[in-house]
This record gives structure tokens, C-alpha cells and sequence, in this order.
């Protein structure tokens, strides 16, 4: 019986530690911040990095937006308008007062008038071209940290599994398992960054080449409508 109580004792002790030790390790999670600065300066280039990218997307977006909400349809029947009405002037007007690429086109058409039609063509997709030029500034940097970001997440991972393997090199006897884990998953945060970052930049350009895309087909059909207009018999 005393045995039997003993042995009763030291099961319900043991279990109680096992407990104990099992809620200490589902309650323990990791901190990412804390992990990210383990990085060491790669994570710094990659935070630059992404902060970087979010502004060239912001500022591309915003200016992307505003021209495509400008209402090219109205403004190209008000220049239909005044050229039908002999109102050169006046059509010259409207485009100087529309601050847009197509108004900028249009003027340029309106400019050449009286050369030409293949002249006239000419002008304007020549101011086209430079207008879509505008518009793709910076949006190429977008996609070269898309795939610049992946490397250099891969080369602090490099650099940190050689910093560990160095670690160990100089510990002689006393190397253990966590000292190997803990330079391996401290090399690795740097991937994680950096593929981040590369997903992150790669989706932002897709959304500004998919907003560049859409107002490029605006623009030449705006240049096919002018130069119909200026087909039409007179």
C-alpha cells in the first residue's frame, strides 16, 4: 500500500511536469520582429527596399488613375464639335485646358492641320509615345527589385551560413545542436525577406502595366477617332 502510493505520487509529479513542459512549448511562438532584426543589414536593404517600391506604385497609380478617369469620350466630342463648326481655335482651346495625354495628342494633331494627314499621323503618335513613356517611369525599377529582391534575400543567407559554419569552426568540443539551428534560421530570415519583397513587387507591377496597358489602348483608339475625323469629306 505505502509503495503503491509512492509510485502514485511520483506518476501524478512526473505528468504534472510534462504538462508544464508541454504548455511551455505551445506557448512559446516566435516574435517577427524580433526574428527580422536577426537578419542583420540584408533586412535593412530589403525594408529599403519594399518602402521604395510601395512609392514608385503609389505615386505611378495615383497619376495612372487620374488620367484614366478623365472622361475622354465628352472631349472628343467637343473637339468633333468646333472642327465640324470650322472652330480651329476653339478645339485648340479645349486641349490646352484638358491637361491629359489625349488632350496633348489632340493638340498636336490640331497644330499640323493643313499638312499632310500622314504628317499629322506622325505628331501625334510621336507625342503618344512620349506620353507612354511618361507613364512607364519608374515602373521598370519596380520590376528589377522583383528580381533583384530574391538574390539578395539568398545572398544573406549565404553570408549567414557562413557566419555560423565559422561559429562552429572556432567552438571546438563544444558545439551543440541549438548553436547549429539557431545560425541556420537566422540565415534563412533573410530568404523569407527577400521573397517577400520579390512577390510584393512583382504583383504592384502587374497592377501598373495592367493600368499602362488600359490606357494605351485609350490613346490609340482617341488617334484613330481624330484621324477618321480628319478623313471625313469636308
Amino acid at each position: 500500500m505505502f509503495l503503491s502510493s509512492i509510485l502514485l505520487q511520483t506518476a501524478t509529479a512526473t505528468a504534472g511536469a510534462v504538462n508544464s513542459s508541454a504548455s511551455e512549448v505551445t506557448t512559446e511562438s516566435i516574435n517577427i520582429w524580433e526574428l527580422a532584426t536577426k537578419g542583420g543589414w540584408i533586412m535593412i536593404v530589403l525594408a529599403l527596399l519594399s518602402i521604395f517600391v510601395i512609392y514608385l506604385f503609389v505615386e505611378r497609380y495615383i497619376t495612372l488613375n487620374k488620367a484614366l478617369k478623365q472622361d475622354a469620350t465628352v472631349f472628343m466630342d467637343r473637339v468633333k464639335d468646333c472642327i465640324h463648326n470650322n472652330d480651329l481655335q476653339g478645339a485648340k482651346n479645349i486641349c490646352e485646358a484638358n491637361d491629359s495625354p489625349i488632350g496633348r495628342m489632340i493638340g498636336k494633331g490640331l497644330s499640323r492641320l493643313g499638312r499632310p494627314l500622314n504628317d499629322i499621323n506622325q505628331a501625334v503618335e510621336n507625342v503618344g509615345k512620349m506620353e507612354i513613356a511618361k507613364m512607364e517611369s519608374g515602373v521598370s525599377m519596380i520590376a528589377t527589385i522583383s528580381n533583384l529582391a530574391p538574390s539578395i534575400g539568398f545572398l544573406g543567407t549565404v553570408t549567414g551560413m557562413v557566419k555560423a559554419f565559422f561559429d562552429m569552426a572556432h567552438a571546438g568540443n563544444n558545439i551543440d545542436i541549438q548553436m547549429l539551428s539557431g545560425g541556420i534560421y537566422e540565415a534563412m530570415v533573410t530568404t523569407v525577406g527577400g521573397l517577400i519583397v520579390g512577390l510584393l513587387a512583382s504583383f504592384l507591377y502587374s497592377l501598373i502595366v495592367g493600368k499602362i496597358n488600359k490606357m494605351v489602348f485609350i490613346l490609340e483608339s482617341r488617334t484613330m477617332e481624330f484621324m477618321d475625323l480628319l478623313h471625313e469629306p469636308a
